[in-house]
């Protein structure tokens, strides 16, 4: 047990109930100041397998537990996050380096949500009987087991929470392995989960690395779902140890997003979503950070960004103030700043930014003169790091948008209708988002394409995936049940 900003928090993962140490620690570092904040317990192999079993013995009451009581818990887990939702912010903030103002207003009120919605949605799922030939048909969705949710560093609680709640709802149990560099608060969602009064063994939690952890449980016989959002080549691992189980998979991976902005925008709305995609230091895996600007604007529109880019304040991530924290790591600072480097040694150039900013912080950097088959313009760069390319009209502005293996978002800033339409219509995204930026619809399908992931969540999808869907076909005969 140690005391983060206040707050006690445990390092020992959760299993069946209890706080179970391992023989193993490993460092847990805070970005704001690179000081070790806890010791955190390394599992491996051994605590999977137990977690499993905990997840596995603790399943059959839990299936058959009646909706409206699985919705209660639910909702009286979101009651604790809101109790708590000051302590849960600032420890999460110490702990992977985004804004506290945004974890107090955005982020875990959004935890909350994510458990009433699938609550709520949990009561009202089903859909009408159909009759065929006299025989009438009745869908339903039966729970599938045990679900393996593996989870990112960059906002741990929300994206833990967007699988957890659903896979609970449904009549899951399930096993969760966080980010080893932020894994506080998922230990603080297992002491929540208790006051709440959900019973032992239905939530597990295993601290570790994914080389460790991670790999024996999307291997485990006894997992029945896996859910991943993290990055395209610890998704092929996973694909590949889940292939010899054929464990359903539900994959939300990375993206090298288009903002599309056309000569018709409105320019202060256009400049403002821009500046946006440096939220998180970058580190948001939908951030539109290929600007793709018709030509006729493109010269004052990029001046303008320049100098509202320039404004952003860097510092800590505690201090109101601060626009721009820190990245979560010294090794993520370094794969950022290999990026930009190499960028540059390929001729593009950094209209501003483009060099660490002092501790884990990396300046704001905006790239012009980007070849269309150059790595920054192709790769995932997951940090404050943006390229801006030029089109002349929609065919080429698509093919611009279209041209990477990523398809999970794209932004699209026009004053004509019309034209939203044609060109939302022929982007290849997950999520099209016209004239706004990162409004999240939990009611909505959220997934990519391509290499951005495989799947959707979100409303029935969710449900569709964390159950075994049936179909129930009742012979003539006047039942009514």
């Amino acid at each position: 047990m140690v005391t983060v900003a206040g707050v006690h928090v445990d390092g020992d993962h959760w299993i069946g109930g209890e706080r179970s140490p391992s023989p193993r620690t490993f460092d847990d570092v805070s970005p704001i100041d690179e000081q070790v904040i806890a010791q955190i317990a390394r599992g491996g192999a051994h605590e999977a397998d137990a977690a499993v079993q905990a997840a596995t013995k603790a399943f059959p009451a839990w299936a058959r537990t009646h909706r409206d009581e699985r919705a209660r818990i639910l909702h009286a887990i979101a009651d604790q996050v809101e109790k708590r939702l000051d302590r849960l912010a600032i420890v999460e903030t110490v702990d992977n380096g985004a804004l506290l103002r945004s974890h107090l207003h955005g982020v875990m009120p959004r935890v909350a949500h994510n458990f009433r919605f699938f609550a709520d949605w949990l009561l009202n799922l089903g859909r009408d009987d159909f009759e065929t030939r006299g025989h009438r048909n009745h869908v339903s969705w039966d729970p599938a087991g045990v679900c393996a949710l593996i989870t990112p560093w960059n906002a741990p609680l929300m994206l833990a929470t967007w699988k957890i709640a659903p896979a609970l709802a449904a009549g899951n149990t399930v096993v969760l392995k966080p980010a080893e560099w932020s894994p506080l608060t998922a230990s603080l969602l297992a002491g929540i989960t208790v006051e709440a009064g959900l019973p032992d063994g239905v939530f597990n939690v295993v601290q570790g690395y994914g080389e460790e952890a991670g790999a024996a449980l999307v291997a485990h016989p006894g997992v029945h779902r896996i859910g991943f959002t993290g990055s395209v080549p610890t998704a092929r691992r996973i694909a590949q140890a889940a292939a010899g189980n054929l464990t359903p998979l539900s994959l939300e991976l990375g993206g090298k997003s288009p903002l599309i902005v056309f000569a018709d925008a409105d320019t202060e709305l256009a400049l403002d979503l821009a500046v946006r995609q440096y939220d998180n230091a970058g580190q948001v895996c939908l951030a539109g950070v290929r600007l793709l600007v018709e030509e006729s604007i493109a010269a004052e529109f990029t001046e303008r960004l320049v100098d509202e880019v320039a404004k952003l304040r860097q510092g800590d991530p505690r201090d109101a103030a601060t626009d721009v924290g820190p990245q979560i790591h010294r090794e993520h600072l370094a794969r950022i700043d290999g990026f930009v480097q190499r960028a540059k040694q390929a001729g593009a150039t950094a209209l501003i930014g483009g060099e660490p900013g002092g501790g884990l912080h990396y300046r704001p950097t905006l790239f012009t003169g980007v070849a269309a088959d150059s790595e920054i313009v192709n790769e995932e760069v997951f940090g404050p790091v943006l390229t801006l390319q030029t089109f002349r009209g929609e065919d080429q502005a698509v093919e611009l948008a279209n041209s990477t293996r990523f398809g999970l978002a794209a932004t699209l800033v026009t004053g004509s209708p019309e034209r939203a339409k044609r060109v939302a219509g022929r982007l290849v995204a997950g999520t099209v988002w016209v004239n706004c930026f990162f409004v999240r619809d939990l009611r909505a399908p959220f997934g990519g394409a391509r290499q951005s992931g495989i799947g959707r969540e979100g409303g029935d999808w969710s449900f569709d995936f964390y159950c075994d869907v049936k179909n129930t076909v009742f012979a003539p005969g006047g039942w009514n049940g």
